[in-house]
């Protein structure tokens, strides 16, 4: 049997407190919760208490790198959070994370108050054959094959995508690259099973299905999820919302936190309070 999740709360304490709303944050691939510090201090600063936020890292990444699920899928990775988070709470992931809570509010819809994805897709790939917006298949092959070769350079190159188109590439790269490398780097093998989610799964004929508020935040300079989709998406959640953050790039809320901060807050008052 698998290891149990381990989850953080901010501020620390790493109890569910049942009298706010919990919000789990779910990070990208490649990457851990430390992603989301400048968020959480952010959230601290002007003194937030109507939330309770809980970073939460993927099995095989961060504080759980030593979490070996078998097999690597949304499902299972789904039914290990639901474990150790006990209580119905929002949740907000980003990329990779995003597909993950998708699949959370459509397999425990009871667990789910409110699904927000940011800069993610129902489906990362382009597809010619549907005119759909994604990643090109010859970009995550490369990764593929470099994991092989070179994991911490694989990392490093996929931060670098992450960080193009916003205006100030390099001052957000040093801090993605600064959070990211204070937690343990994932195994090659964890890499590899979670990029290949990326890859293959596929959430679009199932997003109709979600009845919980639902908001869905992007990048206008995303390169790996493309502004494109949004129309498409559009239609496919029809009673979702969305907001398109300029001149952002795949991490808004790193490279225009003041931006991301107030749409996400009001967002959340006019949903909960």
């Amino acid at each position: 049997m698998a290891k149990n999740l381990t989850f953080s709360t901010f501020p620390p304490n790493n109890t569910l407190n049942k009298n706010v709303i919990p919000i789990v944050l779910l990070h990208g691939w490649g990457l851990n919760s430390g992603i989301w510090q400048p968020l959480l201090e952010l959230f601290h600063a002007n003194n937030e208490s109507n939330y309770q936020l809980i970073t939460l890292d993927l099995p095989g990444f961060g504080i759980n790198s030593a979490v070996d699920i078998k097999p690597y899928s949304l499902a299972n990775i789904c039914h290990h959070i639901e474990q150790v988070i006990d209580q119905p709470a929002i949740y907000l992931g980003w990329s990779l994370g995003g597909l993950i809570a998708t699949e959370m509010s459509i397999k425990y819809p009871e667990k789910v108050l409110a699904l927000i994805t940011v800069a993610s897709s129902p489906y990362f790939v382009e597809q010619s054959i549907n005119n759909w917006p994604g990643i090109k298949e010859n970009v995550l092959e490369s990764f593929h094959k470099q994991l092989a070769q070179d994991t911490a350079k694989t990392i490093s190159g996929f931060l670098k995508i992450q960080a193009m188109g916003s205006p100030h590439i390099r001052k957000d790269l040093k801090l993605i690259t600064q959070l990211v490398m204070a937690h343990t780097l994932p195994s090659q093998h964890t890499l590899a099973d979670s990029l290949a989610l990326l890859s293959h799964c596929d959430l679009r004929q199932h997003l109709s299905s979600i009845k919980q508020p639902f908001l869905r935040l992007y990048g206008h300079n995303d390169s790996l999820v493309p502004k494109g989709v949004i129309e498409q998406i559009n239609h496919m959640a029809p009673k979702s919302d969305q907001h398109l953050f300029d001149h952002a790039s795949h991490a808004p809320f790193i490279s225009h936190l003041d931006d991301f901060y107030p749409v996400l807050v009001t967002w959340l008052e006019s949903n909960f309070n």
